[in-house]
């Protein structure tokens, strides 16, 4: 039953109660449907709130989302970049701080994506000191990739052993490019050098022969320090001062006597044999017709007191006044003649066992040195020696 019905049967027995109920229910009608208004103005209110609220959450993380991303994925360029800088790694330096010199000098854009790209690529631990030629504005993967050792800006040079000091020079100038007078004057300036005492002031001898990786920035006396330094290594890993002074002889004439070691070998095999003809001399031993006292007798010597080059000085050479002739005057000459390498040094502080008094190189073109105690086998070596020399050998 509806309320119309309702209304009807409870209104039958008077117009005037019908027409009051009637009134009564009209209104009713009304308040109902206001009521059934605010009910759906109730329920809506609520969902609108969710929907905004819902909104406000999603605007949120959308941009929370991106702060993260932001935060956690560094600013980088793209590309190869472009234009040209040089770049100094230090010895010494960590990635993190080798990323900040990067991004100061507009290389990469963060330090921070310099520093994943190198844990990515797994280098880390490889990035070496020097400089490198790098380009502004770069991705930090393709910055890793230009800072392989191998394309470090540097020189490599090679010093053989036995190199006399002016002609190390002269190739140190060829090499770099730096004017000769540089090398020669910073040779000259000793004290800036870091020589060892028993140098006595002179830096043939202790420029240490190997190979050197020299960069742009160096200097000529950088460079020369650093063959110094190699030198102090090796004398310290070869205990030169003591075993000097066991053999009853200073590092410095030690050093004289590996600097004729080296001129004279034909291979590092005759070494300890040429060292110990060199103690033999030394000991100062009378000749075998026992009226002269002997003399070292070296070429290698006399030929540089001349600053001449070759293995066997002439008659007129001999005759020579220069300090370095040992022929002339008796033991060793004021100092090295040329700067040895380790294997000379060896020798002269571990001579090999014998009682040789002479050595001739029969066979220069083949390195071939022949060593004896007999004064007549000299001269017979003596004579294929210049048989050798004369066919071309």
């Amino acid at each position: 039953m509806n309320d119309l019905d309702m209304d009807f049967l409870v209104g039958s027995d008077d117009d005037g109660d019908r027409s009051g109920r009637k009134s009564r229910a009209s209104s009713g009608r009304r308040g109902r449907r206001r009521r059934r208004r605010r009910n759906r103005g109730g329920f809506l209110a609520p969902m609108l709130a969710v929907i905004v609220l819902l909104g406000g959450i999603g605007a949120a993380g959308f941009y929370g989302y991106r702060w993260v991303n932001d935060a956690i994925t560094p600013d980088d360029y793209t590309g190869r970049g472009t234009g040209e800088v040089v770049v100094e790694i230090k010895d010494g330096q960590s990635a993190t701080e080798i990323a900040q010199t990067l991004e100061e000098k507009g290389v990469v854009k963060s330090a921070r994506a310099f520093t994943d790209a190198v844990a990515q690529a797994g280098k880390s631990s490889s990035l070496q000191p020097g400089e490198y030629t790098m380009r502004k504005q770069m991705a930090a993967a393709e910055a890793v990739k230009l800072l392989d050792p191998e394309k470090r800006l540097l020189e490599r040079v090679t010093l053989k052993e036995g190199l006399r000091l002016n002609d190390t020079l002269k190739r140190l100038a060829e090499a770099t490019g730096k004017p000769l007078r540089e090398f020669q004057q910073a040779a000259k300036k000793t004290r800036d050098l870091d020589l060892p005492s028993y140098a006595g002031g002179k830096l043939e001898g202790y420029a240490f022969p190997a190979t050197y990786d020299i960069t742009p920035k160096m200097t000529a006396t950088d460079i020369l320090s650093l063959m110094v330094d190699r030198f102090q290594q090796t004398a310290s890993k070869d205990d030169l001062q003591a075993k000097a002074k066991r053999l009853g002889r200073t590092p410095h004439e030690i050093m004289t006597i590996a600097s004729i070691v080296q001129a004279e070998s034909g291979s590092i095999d005759d070494m300890g044999k040429v060292a110990r003809v060199i103690y033999n001399r030394l000991e100062n031993k009378p000749a075998l017709d026992g009226a002269t006292p002997r003399l070292l007798q070296m070429d290698s010597t006399v030929m540089y007191g001349l600053n001449k080059y070759g293995i066997s000085a002439t008659h007129k050479d001999l005759e020579s006044t220069s300090p370095y002739n040992t022929y002339k005057y008796e033991g060793l000459p004021p100092g090295p003649i040329a700067n040895p390498g380790d294997h000379a040094i060896q020798a002269a502080l571990n001579p090999t066992k014998g009682g040789w008094i002479w050595f001739v190189t029969t066979d220069p073109k083949r390195g071939i040195t022949k060593f004896t105690a007999s004064e007549s086998e000299f001269f017979k070596l003596k004579a294929e020696f210049e048989r050798n020399r004369a066919a071309g050998g």
